[in-house]
């Protein structure tokens, strides 16, 4: 049996027991930035999925890449349908993302996909509890969730623990629910590390990998082009969160980005910037790193940094051609 209780090593809720909202849709400092030789990289035709884990230390950073996008797009689900309970981790994306899908089930080796035609989604999914067991939890409790969906899986895997007890037998209704009804909390265990505050860049790297931004940012970051006045047209980043604003501010960081985390009335938190040397900042970082989709927008909008920042009618074209080709 699984120990619900797990020392780390280093979603909201809708609908029924769903631990998730589905969408529809180096370090902080001066780095080196040399136009010349960026120029000639952002340029390169790279490959959709660039990463390829094949030896055990490129397994690892897949698993902290998982962990990442999790945070932003996965979910751990449990269920009471037909009088049977039932666990499930899911990640959700839109069909235009659907081989990065392809691409965790490539990397994991066990999983199942089922698109919604009609809802332009795709769903891939774990449901065994022999594979979660075998391989999920064994992820998740190496690299610890840092979002407040840790204490989603945290119940997850209490639920797991309850299912396969068999002094629960009797009272695994009553034992599930009363673990439902528990009170989520906002922050990762993980940040009791640094005493749940974010001071600097050491901080930051202390709890949050280059693998696990990579995945998260894949999941919830925003590359793009914004207007500041009727003929300016600049490059700007950002993600937002509904909870865990100390994501955002470790986030900001590593980064280099220099503007503090702006909470909304809508509940979420953002952080983001159009500033030159935090956009450059940001190029390097992610450059040939992303999985899916998410590298198809950052290369074109790197490029166009690169080749026409400050031109006002070629930044303007290109903004129209990713809201084409990019789904909101």
């Amino acid at each position: 049996m699984i120990n619900s209780v797990l020392t780390p090593l280093i979603g909201d809720s809708y609908s029924f027991h769903f631990f998730c909202l589905v969408k529809m849709l180096s370090t902080r400092g001066q780095l080196a930035w040399d136009k010349r030789l960026s120029h000639q990289r952002l340029h390169e035709e790279l490959p959709l999925f660039s990463h390829r884990y094949s030896s055990s230390h490129n397994k690892q950073e897949f698993f902290q890449w998982l962990v990442g996008f999790t945070d932003g797009d996965g979910c751990f689900s449990i269920v009471r349908q037909n009088n049977r309970w039932s666990l499930t981790f899911q990640i959700s994306q839109n069909t235009y993302n659907l081989r990065l899908l392809h691409y965790i089930k490539t990397q994991l080796g066990v999983g199942s996909i089922f698109v919604e035609s009609n809802r332009n989604m795709a769903h891939f999914r774990i449901r065994d509890m022999k594979i979660l067991s075998s391989v999920i939890f064994p992820i998740f409790n190496q690299y610890p969730l840092l979002t407040s969906k840790y204490h989603h899986y945290i119940k997850f895997v209490k639920a797991y623990d309850i299912l396969n007890d068999p002094n629960q037998k009797n009272n695994r209704d009553e034992s599930i629910q009363l673990l439902l009804s528990q009170t989520i909390t906002d922050n990762s265990v993980i940040w009791e590390k640094i005493n749940n505050s974010v001071n600097n860049t050491t901080d930051a790297n202390l709890i949050m990998s280059k693998s696990w931004l990579i995945g998260f940012t894949e999941a919830e970051g925003s590359f793009y082009l914004v207007s500041k006045s009727p003929n300016r047209i600049v490059h700007g980043f950002g993600i937002s969160q509904k909870l865990d604003s100390i994501v955002l501010t470790a986030i900001g960081y590593i980064l280099g980005i220099k503007t503090k985390v702006k909470s909304h009335k809508n509940g979420f938190y953002m952080i983001d910037t159009t500033n030159s040397r935090a956009i450059e900042n940001i190029i390097e970082y992610f450059e040939s790193t992303m999985n899916g989709i998410k590298s198809l927008e950052y290369r074109i909008w790197a490029r166009a940094y690169v080749k026409h920042k400050g031109d006002f009618e070629a930044l303007k074209k290109i903004r129209e051609q990713m809201r084409k080709i990019i789904p909101n």
